[in-house]
């Protein structure tokens, strides 16, 4: 069963062309990676997802909804992680959290007991009451996740997430988007990280100048590029045309 169908989305921004007519799918119990070097389209897509940006064209359907029929809709089954997350700095991190949880309607109880749960996992458990400001990056990437995960969304969309996380916060943020799958709750999840990629995904979308180029497992890419057996960034550098770098090299170091 589709939890996520994207078809032909199309978006320009003034004169530049961010998305191509992109289209992809995801199923329950799967992990989709969207793989592509920054500026190849991930993050608009991501956006036009939960509907923060609006496509020129295309549509997209969430669990079943259509995006731009209700965008207030989608927002209540997504959990969402932008890359660069902009929480309300003159708030504490208690503070925050409680705002989320009230905005998706949790009751005072459940409110406290999953903010209490999560402020443990991550390590903030300590730190909730003092302003957000004053936190490192890695602890406000802690914070945006917790409040995309509060609400118990029907469907994950995380881009770039473990960007600032220690090891031990980045692994239980891996173990429970597995652990999440596996309950039914299906992720897209953006990396330029190829290893990143290769360890959580179960299927990969490479996008490059905003446009998929190509799809599958990680198997299936390395078939697909004709270097079975080789690591994923060689996949990846050989399906954009960009595996000669000896060139860029040896200028650099003239």
């Amino acid at each position: 069963m589709e939890a996520l169908r994207v078809d032909n989305v199309v978006k320009s921004f003034g004169g530049l062309m961010a998305v191509k007519g992109v289209s992809f799918s995801v199923e329950r119990n799967q992990i989709l990676g969207l793989l592509g070097p920054n500026g190849s389209g991930k993050s608009t897509i991501m956006k036009t997802i939960v509907g923060i940006v609006k496509p020129d064209g295309g549509s997209i359907t969430v669990q079943g909804v259509n995006v731009a029929a209700d965008p207030i809709g989608v927002k209540r089954i997504v959990g969402f992680v932008p890359e660069s997350p902009r929480l309300y700095e003159f708030l504490s991190g208690i503070e925050y959290l409680d705002f989320v949880a009230t905005v998706h309607g949790l009751s005072p109880d459940t409110k406290r007991e999953r903010i209490t749960e999560f402020l443990k996992a991550l390590d903030l458990e300590g730190r909730e009451n003092e302003l957000i400001h004053g936190y490192s990056q890695g602890m406000k990437q802690k914070l945006a996740i917790i409040a995309g995960l509060l609400h118990r969304p029907q469907i994950l969309i995380l881009d770039e997430p473990l960007n600032a996380l220690d090891p031990r916060s980045a692994r239980i943020v891996k173990d429970l988007i597995h652990r999440l799958r596996d309950d039914g709750v299906p992720t897209v999840f953006s990396t330029h990280v190829l290893e990143i990629a290769d360890a959580i995904c179960d299927r990969i979308v490479i996008m490059y100048d905003g446009r998929v180029l190509a799809e599958g497992s990680a198997g299936e890419l390395r078939s697909k590029a004709g270097t079975t057996g080789s690591s994923l960034e060689e996949v990846f550098l050989k399906l954009t045309g960009t595996s000669d770098t000896r060139e860029i090299v040896e200028a650099l170091t003239r």
